[in-house]
């Protein structure tokens, strides 16, 4: 697991967007061999989001051959509702870059039949040769995408019901009150995580320090899903110092000097300026 310090949520959001970037650069997209790139929503990755449209808007970056997978999307909440997943998606990023919207794949809340749907998104990911990078955030416990405490490490698309922890930690999105938040979300597993080639994490903030601790300091553990990154021969994670504040500090001057050594902040925050 590479860990990348941060001074703060700006920085590791422009080092977050030009790593993806570089990545799909690297990887030479066209229309029969797109680049797949794997979507999370919630607050951390929004300053992602703006750098990725910064240089699309640039014309550093196209989205033209690339395919995207949303992680999750709650049940039962309409499309057009302005805090559903695909709502999220398409104002924060989708409708600012140049991407097909039949390249959007965005799990179906709504759908008659929810299971088939999850098994669906998996053949789905599956016919586009898997998910070359996921990107994704953390909950303060420790969940991935909406992989619960207590989830399964080899879970695959399907439906979970939300913990009161999460409920509470998203009501802020539904006028602070707890009733309206939805009680089910669709979500990838973190088995479907995990068979991406690559996993990128952002994780920021006090709130998230005790999750970043759990998800590289102890080891793999069911009830902090994701941990279970120690496991993935490619997974970095990108925090910011508010986040780092629960490590050892023999942890923290660990990557600390391997950043120093590497140049890693310079690497990526520097590259498209």
């Amino acid at each position: 697991m590479r860990v990348i310090i941060t001074k703060d949520y700006d920085q590791m959001s422009v080092w977050a967007a030009n790593y993806v970037a570089k990545r799909i650069l690297d990887f030479n997209p066209t229309e029969e061999h797109p680049f797949v790139l794997g979507c999370p929503t919630g607050s951390s990755p929004l300053g992602l989001y703006r750098h990725l449209v910064k240089l699309n808007q640039k014309g550093v970056l196209s989205f033209k051959n690339v395919v995207t997978f949303n992680m999750d999307e709650y049940v039962g909440l309409p499309v057009e509702h302005p805090e559903s997943y695909h709502s999220f998606m398409w104002t924060n990023f989708f409708s600012h870059i140049d991407i097909k919207k039949e390249n959007v794949h965005i799990l179906d809340g709504n759908a008659k039949d929810l299971m088939a749907e999850c098994k669906h998104y998996e053949e789905m990911i599956a016919a586009a040769g898997g998910v070359d990078l996921f990107m994704g955030g953390v909950g303060p416990d420790g969940h991935i995408a909406f992989n619960e405490p207590g989830s399964s490490l080899a879970s695959r698309t399907r439906i979970k019901t939300l913990t009161t922890n999460t409920i509470q930690a998203n009501c802020r999105f539904f006028d602070n009150d707890e009733t309206k938040v939805p009680k089910q979300a669709l979500t990838v597993g973190v088995g479907t995580v995990m068979d991406a080639r690559e996993v990128l994490i952002l994780c920021n903030g006090p709130k998230k320090a005790r999750a970043l601790h759990h998800m590289i300091e102890n080891g793999v553990n069911h009830m902090w899903t994701s941990s279970m990154l120690q496991m993935h021969p490619h997974a970095v994670v990108v925090c910011d110092e508010e986040a780092s504040v629960e490590l050892k500090m023999s942890t923290y001057d660990y990557f600390k000097d391997k950043q120093r050594i590497e140049g890693s902040i310079e690497e990526y925050v520097n590259l498209y300026k």
